[in-house]
């Protein structure tokens, strides 16, 4: 017995909206952490300015996902504006992996 295809907006709540959910939390972490506490391995200009980056993303984030559920799971997104967000986080883990390192040295 064949199952059948999930639709397009089956779909996408199913991949699109845990993403964006999974953005926001990476995203949330990184702010407190970088509004917390200096990070040795930046200057206070690097960090300010990753902080920035995060913050906008963020807002950028939480706008698709009110349009998402605006339109009760209707709507997309553009594939391109997903790469930029991934990039972001995977640059908070490192900011994350850095901190664990410098942590244990210390």
């Amino acid at each position: 017995m064949s199952r059948q295809q999930p639709n397009e907006k089956e779909l996408l709540k199913t991949v699109l909206e845990p993403l964006l959910e999974d953005f926001q939390y990476w995203f949330e972490r990184s702010r407190t952490l970088l509004e917390s506490e200096p990070m040795p391995f930046f200057s206070a200009q690097e960090q300010a300015q990753l902080l920035e980056r995060i913050v906008e993303s963020q807002k950028e984030v939480q706008t698709v996902q009110m349009l998402f559920q605006a339109t009760n799971g209707a709507a997309g997104i553009d594939s391109r504006m997903l790469l930029p967000w991934h990039q972001l986080v995977a640059e908070c883990w490192n900011v994350a992996q850095k901190r664990r390192k410098f942590k244990n040295q210390a």
